[in-house]
């Protein structure tokens, strides 16, 4: 059994921050400090090739990053709970499960991110 928890990058929503707050309170963890930390990627500009020409287009992604001080929520996971992140998650851009479980859900969408903290 190998835990671990998915990130589907398409659905991240930076405003939103409740995967944020409720490891945070879940953890009593002080202010400023983070068990999982929702990280600015970009923006940058690219011309898209498929589209022919010069039209410009704008990239700009946000991404969850689990810190050192994530744990999986191990004593809400052994209590057969999700990790407060995945279950707090408004966006519903992230899962829980093993490797096997996880690589199944992913199915043909190349955006998404698996991370094993072990």
């Amino acid at each position: 059994y190998v835990p671990a928890e998915m990130f589907d990058v398409t659905r991240v929503v930076r405003g939103e921050g409740g995967c944020e707050v409720a490891c945070a309170v879940e953890h009593a963890l002080p202010l400023g400090e983070f068990g999982i930390k929702v990280q600015e990627v970009g923006p940058w500009e690219y011309a898209k090739g498929s589209r022919g020409g010069d039209q410009k287009n704008w990239q700009l992604s946000y991404i969850p990053v689990p810190t050192d001080q994530c744990d999986l929520c191990a004593e809400r996971v052994q209590a057969g709970k999700q990790p407060s992140c995945v279950h707090n998650c408004q966006a519903d851009c992230m899962r829980y499960g093993t490797m096997e479980e996880l690589t199944e859900y992913m199915g043909d969408n190349p955006k998404q991110v698996m991370w094993f903290p072990e």
